[in-house]
């Protein structure tokens, strides 16, 4: 019993400290797992203590952790798997190279490039595998698995006698049956070695049958040699092939072969596998089961071939004696969509290292069974983008793209429905036909009538369309977009002198511009193109500009005026024909204006919006109007006019700029300690952020009273806001309690300041201020005591601007405070309205 334990514990402690790789001459059977737990559990923990073994690294379960159990030490490391890969679907740089523009230069960088990406052919096998390899024990044993010294076979009796054995196979290929003795098994298969016991228990055992499985089967010890990733001597399952024996050992290395691997068996070849076989027909029937001292020989790599270009899979494979270009193509997965294979090359080192290229048919028979050479690359060239038996509609359209070519297909077939087909704003009397007429793919232009082609089939606008022509519909928005490819497409194909089919038209159209000259062209075409004539345009004469030149004379320049009414009507002597480089210029009606736009709001009989005429004043408006209420404050009237606020708007831009840049200085002087920098930051943004009002001062009493003088010629979008009569004087600034205070007669600016508790310390009184009711500002007489002059009307505003001396000498700060006292006093009085 004790020499037991200390060969189980022994066996334990050698388990834990070397991993399993040394013990397989200790044999370690269930029965002496089944001693050890037997132990008490003190007993079993000062055995362990005695010899360093910790217990819960150990699987005391029984066979979980058996012999038979191939731990292989971690001798290979995993390889990182490739990112260069080319699916042979996406499109390459060289595939979106327009066919007309390639050089020599981009052509060759682009195969170069092509050649890098792909990568070898079946080498992803092994790029992923494990560390270790996941040895074969819990699979169906095959009946021709062939018996040998440490298998385990379980029979199971029944019948008249009912017992189980687990019979280990010695070395001499006996096993020790109970009953019977030794019995020998040297030679046997699986099914040979069932059929065998099975009728010798029949035949010993008088009413006992039995069955029979493999029990733990044997580890064999196989070598890998050759180019493999980890050559060596490994430790597999007795049930290990050929590619087991690959992954255990990383697979192969960057020179080995995938087609001629060899399996050597007493220093005889007795197979090879071919992964390729594997990989591409799935077919195993060359990966043979390896015995116990078989060597797995890896040779270096045959012949490599690069395949690029429309191929479903580009990659370089490895060629056989033999194969042929149409093999490798099978090799490659087929021709990819978009191949043009009768185009196919070759590229081939000679015998003196030159480079050659030969063109291939891999359509024919011919081409196919050519024979390719080491180093070869195989090129399968793209189709053409270009499709031939298509039409294409583009523009203001629903359903825009490319559609099938018929023979006698029109406009109308192809947009039957203006109101399905069509967008809303799409442009019915203006379309095109861009129509290629040679194999340069130099195009001509075609004009015509949308709504007739559709509305009319039997028209001439219902135009019969031919292979690769493009239907270009308009609106408002793409006009530009779609005219701009077509127009620069006629400036490329200009050639020899030839002037670009160009033709111009501008002034009082909805869309001058560039147009492009379009078969037959004439005035009226032209003019439908540029979207008609504006509401101002003067019909009666349009000038025509037309250049002519002579290798003699040189250009000559000659202007022809025409009647546009006529050339509208289709009268022939002023709808003539357009050519390359003419200018159409449509006039303005003389005085022509558009509509233009005044509003009047607050005070007045009859407020709204009124459309004046050029040179029409606010006094004749005032007048349409009805006049003013009795309650108007003509003196507090605001009247905004759009140019002025842009003006002040960029005054404002000017104070701001010059503001900054006076800080900026005032920091790099000795004043910089008396400068508040954040209040200065603070005081910037505000005036940035300061609405603009463009009130521009107007006298309404001298107006109303006819002084000509103080009358205001009016523009488009002006305003003018009247306010009810105001009792309020206000006094903002630096006071001690701004407010607003009411009116009385002969109170002077000094008796207002004292109601709103007078001027405070950081106030400059030298510049006190009256903002009139009026927009207009009046400076004081005196500094300090006021005379009476300085009359105070209802409606005025007295500002106590701050003493920017006070704090720092910024001369910039006493005009920013008037534009916030300004602006803020307008807007407050609008907002009242």
């Amino acid at each position: 019993m004790l020499l037991m334990k200390r060969k189980i514990i022994f066996a334990l402690a050698a388990l834990v400290s070397f991993g399993g790789a040394q013990v397989e001459a200790i044999t370690i059977s269930p029965q002496m797992i089944e001693q050890f737990k037997s132990l008490p559990k003190a007993e079993q923990e000062r055995i362990a203590k005695q010899y360093g073994v910790d217990l819960n690294s150990i699987d005391l379960t029984g066979a979980s952790k058996s012999r038979s159990e191939v731990d292989n030490p971690q001798v290979v490391k995993p390889r990182s798997v490739s990112q260069n890969s080319n699916s042979g679907l996406e499109k390459t740089e060289d595939e979106k190279l327009n066919q007309a523009t390639k050089t020599e230069s981009k052509v060759e960088a682009s195969e170069i490039k092509k050649e890098r990406q792909i990568k070898r052919f079946g080498y992803d096998l092994f790029a992923g595998s494990p560390s270790t390899f996941a040895p074969v024990s819990d699979v169906p044993v095959p009946s021709e698995y062939m018996i040998g010294p440490g298998d385990t076979i379980n029979i199971q009796l029944y019948g008249k006698e009912n017992n189980s054995y687990s019979l280990t196979v010695q070395r001499d290929g006996s096993v020790n049956f109970p009953q019977l003795g030794p019995v020998s098994l040297v030679g046997m298969s699986f099914a040979e070695m069932k059929a065998f016991l099975t009728n010798k228990v029949k035949e010993t055992m008088i009413g006992v049958d039995c069955g029979i499985t493999m029990g733990e089967l044997r580890s064999i010890r196989i070598f890998v040699a050759g180019d493999a990733y980890q050559p060596g001597s490994y430790t597999v399952s007795s049930l290990s092939t050929i590619t087991q024996a690959l992954f255990v050992s990383g697979g192969v290395n960057e020179i080995g072969t995938l087609r001629n691997i060899q399996l050597k068996r007493a220093g005889k070849t007795v197979g090879t596998f071919d992964v390729y076989n594997l990989l591409l027909k799935g077919d195993a029937s060359g990966d043979l089961r390896l015995q116990s001292g078989d060597v797995v020989f890896i040779p270096s790599v045959g012949k490599l071939i690069s395949v690029t270009g429309e191929v479903r899979r580009p990659a370089i494979y490895e060629l056989k004696a033999g194969e042929t270009a149409g093999d490798l193509l099978s090799m490659a997965g087929g021709l990819a969509p978009g191949a043009y294979p009768k185009a196919s090359t070759i590229e081939r080192f000679e015998a003196n290292a030159s480079k050659t290229v030969i063109s291939v048919d891999l359509t024919s028979d011919a081409g196919r069974q050519v024979l390719m050479d080491n180093g070869d690359v195989l090129s399968v060239k793209s189709t053409s983008s270009r499709i031939d038996n298509a039409v294409a509609i583009y523009g203001a359209v629903i359903r825009p793209g490319e559609y099938q070519w018929h023979q006698g297909i029109t406009i109308a077939q192809m947009l039957p429905s203006i109101w399905d087909d069509l967008t809303i704003a799409a442009d019915l009397d203006y379309a095109l036909v861009v129509r290629q007429i040679n194999q340069r793919g130099d195009i001509k232009v075609i004009q015509f009538n949308l709504g007739k082609a559709i509305g009319s089939p039997h028209s001439k606008d219902n135009l019969a369309l031919l292979p690769r022509d493009k239907v270009l519909v308009f609106d408002y928005a793409s006009r530009k977009d779609l005219l701009g490819p077509v127009i620069n497409r006629l400036k490329e194909q200009s050639r020899f002198g030839d002037a670009a089919k160009l033709v111009n038209i501008n002034g009082s159209v909805r869309f001058p511009g560039l147009y492009p000259l379009v078969e037959d062209a004439d005035i009226k075409k032209l003019i439908v193109a540029a979207g008609g004539l504006n509401e101002g345009a003067y019909t009666l004469s349009a000038e025509l500009t037309r250049q002519k030149v002579s290798e003699v004379d040189g250009v000559s320049i000659t202007h022809t005026q025409i009647n546009l009414q006529n050339a509208l009507s289709d009268k022939e002597k002023d709808n003539f024909g357009l050519k390359s480089r003419d200018v159409i210029t449509v006039r303005n009606i003389p005085d022509w204006q558009d509509n233009r736009w005044v509003v009047l709001k607050g005070e007045v009989k009859f407020p709204g919006t009124y459309s004046i005429q050029k040179g029409e004043t606010l006094r004749s408006v005032l007048a349409r109007a009805g006049g003013l209420t009795a309650e108007a404050a003509p003196k507090s009237a605001i009247f905004t006019r759009e140019s002025v606020k842009k003006k002040e708007a960029q005054e404002l831009t000017n104070v701001s700029n010059e503001l900054r840049r006076e800080i900026a200085a005032k920091s790099l002087t000795a004043e910089t300690q008396n400068v508040s920098f954040s209040e200065a930051q603070q005081m910037l943004k505000q005036l940035e952020n300061m609405p603009v009002v463009g009130r521009l001062v107007v006298d309404l009493n001298a107006i109303s009273v006819g002084v000509e003088s103080a009358d205001v010629t009016l523009e488009d979008k002006d305003t003018l806001y009247i306010p009810h009569k105001n009792q309020i004087v206000s006094v903002m600034g630096q006071v001690q309690h701004p407010a607003s205070h009411r009116y009385k007669p002969g109170v002077t600016l000094e008796q207002y300041l004292s109601l709103s508790g007078g001027v405070r310390k950081r106030a400059d009184e030298k510049r006190i201020y009256i903002l009139k009711a009026d927009g207009s500002v009046k400076m004081p007489e005196t500094s300090l005591w006021f005379s009476n002059t300085n009359q105070i009307d209802a409606g005025d505003t007295i500002i106590v601007p701050l003493d920017t001396g006070y704090k720092d000498n910024l001369t910039l700060w006493s005009q920013v405070t008037s534009i916030f006292y300004n602006s803020a006093v307008a807007l407050a009085a609008i907002a009242n309205l």
